[in-house]
């Protein structure tokens, strides 16, 4: 039924033949700004190392880290969670409170507004709000969901997912038929025309096709892009981290000749635009996890990726397992009590150096509408976090499954402000160390997406840092 991945990436043009990102990143050191990511749930950072993540944006805390001149900046918004007037006030305020960060510290920046690569998320609402709060409304908006970690390439204007060798149209996954986010067209000029109401047909978006990359060069992606339209949509297809190379390489020709962008992009485009490798992975160190107690998983997600890696994991029997069931969280109760109670044994086992397995029942609960399925997901997700914020015992690491727990988790359970990006673990899932304000500072903070990965991949990866 779908065309087999290898067979078609083999009927492209070959790549082009030179490595960009040496002069990428002595375009953008020379350029002297930093990228600022506006990162609608914290898996985005997933593919970057050494870069630190805000989980507030207050002006004097994004002024003061642009001060310190990185390549990379991350403020999580994680605006996924939030219905979309709310996501819309959200974008506009870090907007401004980014553009008087930026004027305070002198630093001129780059902003990328990160979303899933699956195309859910608040487009073109949050875009159009940052545009707005920056000035920026002029600019073209340069669309690049390919996320090259995850095997999700863009060809012909059309996203795809790999599965099973196999190119599924990402309109053809469970991802298309999200409650929130659900869309019916996996060609992206549709996709667009789709999600603006009509607002932008699809005859007026424009693209830069991998056949211009890898025939034509930084060159000719230069020249579409500097065709495009004031306030119109670009899309720029890739199938391999050389074609996002190419096309970084032709917006910055593009911006030289005085254009605008803002971006809305997966993962993989971030650390290129910065001439950085993409998803450089991080091995475990011991000292990271240098404590006698045992780990803590909590998932959320309810993705079928996620519920196949959690049965595995749990098939393992090495866990202590506590299933929180979603159907009672419904009832009106006060859950206080109960949140309270499951703290005070996670911290029992913890203590003893039994690894803990917390997680949602999986059956999945939605709402007559996307914002009451968005109000079941917050009122999920609050309960954990109550859970999170009762437990005393420091694990010896943490894992959080899915975006918005992950981002709940750590932001509400755990207090975290800031924290380091050591890079990923396996590809796609980004391992955090909290920072000195959080409730468990040096903390090895494990941000696992609920789309990323085999059946195996979660437990693996607490196995990589001794755990289950």
């Amino acid at each position: 039924m779908y065309e087999n991945v290898n067979q078609k990436l083999n009927q492209l043009p070959p790549e082009y033949p030179e490595d960009l990102l040496p002069v990428i990143h002595k375009e953008f050191l020379a350029s002297e700004k930093t990228i600022v990511v506006l990162d609608d749930d914290p898996t985005g950072t997933q593919t970057c190392y050494d870069v630190m993540v805000l989980t507030s944006w207050e002006v004097g805390l994004i002024a003061a880290e642009l001060r310190q001149k990185p390549s990379i900046l991350y403020i999580l918004t994680n605006s996924r969670s939030l219905p979309e007037p709310e996501a819309v006030n959200l974008a506009l305020e870090i907007g401004r409170n980014l553009k008087e960060a930026a004027k305070e510290s002198q630093r001129d920046v780059v902003v990328v507004s990160r979303s899933d690569s699956t195309l859910r998320g608040h487009f073109p609402a949050e875009v159009d709000a940052v545009a707005e709060a920056l000035g920026l409304q002029g600019a073209v908006t340069v669309l690049v969901p390919a996320f090259i970690e995850g095997a999700r390439y863009t060809m012909d204007d059309v996203h795809y997912i790999v599965e099973n060798e196999e190119l599924v149209p990402v309109s053809d996954t469970p991802f298309a038929k999200d409650v929130s986010f659900g869309y019916r067209h996996a060609n992206l000029k549709e996709w667009v025309e789709e999600k603006t109401r009509r607002r932008i047909k699809a005859s007026e978006v424009n693209s830069v096709s991998v056949e211009d990359l890898r025939a034509g060069g930084p060159k000719v992606a230069a020249e579409k892009l500097e065709a495009c339209a004031n306030g119109s949509v670009c899309i720029m297809n890739a199938a391999s981290y050389r074609d996002l190379e190419i096309g970084v390489m032709g917006l910055i020709l593009a911006e030289k000749s005085g254009r605008k962008f803002l971006y809305r992009t997966s993962a993989t485009f971030v650390p290129i635009r910065a001439g950085m490798v993409s998803g450089k992975l991080y091995h475990p160190q011991k000292e990271d996890t240098a404590v006698s107690h045992g780990s803590l998983v909590v998932v959320g997600s309810h993705v079928p990726k996620t519920t196949s890696q959690l049965a595995y994991l749990l098939k393992q029997g090495k866990q202590q397992n506590l299933e929180v069931d979603v159907s009672q969280l419904l009832r009106p109760q006060d859950l206080s009590g109960e949140a309270k109670a499951i703290s005070a044994k996670v911290d029992v086992w913890l203590a003893a150096g039994d690894d803990v397995v917390i997680h949602t029942s999986r059956r999945l609960e939605t709402g007559a509408d996307a914002e009451s399925s968005l109000k079941i997901n917050a009122l999920v997700s609050g309960f954990l976090v109550a859970i999170v914020q009762g437990i005393s015992v420091r694990p010896k690491f943490m894992v959080a499954k899915g975006g918005i727990t992950s981002s709940d988790l750590a932001s509400k359970g755990l207090s975290v402000q800031k924290a380091t990006v050591l890079g990923p673990v396996i590809p796609g899932v980004p391992v955090w160390k909290l920072q000195g304000e959080s409730k468990f500072p040096g903390l090895v903070y494990v941000v696992f997406p609920g789309n990323v990965g085999d059946d195996q991949a979660l437990a693996l990866v607490c196995e990589k840092f001794g755990g289950g």
